[in-house]
């Protein structure tokens, strides 16, 4: 599967969520004091994730 989430330890011992595709890191989150909490962002990102509104900021 090209998409995935991971779950790994930042410099500071935090648990941050990495999503994945083809090896390559689109997004993370905030580091976490907890794996929990890590995968707590997971789901909600696969909850809220889907119909995220699109924002563009950029002045053409």
């Amino acid at each position: 599967m090209a998409h995935t989430f991971e779950i790994k330890k930042n410099k500071a011992g935090e648990f941050v969520a990495y999503f994945k595709y083809n090896s390559e890191s689109i997004f993370w989150t905030e580091g976490y004091s907890s794996k929990a909490g890590a995968k707590n962002a997971i789901e909600s990102i696969l909850k809220n994730g889907p119909n995220a509104e699109i924002v563009d900021s950029t002045a053409d």
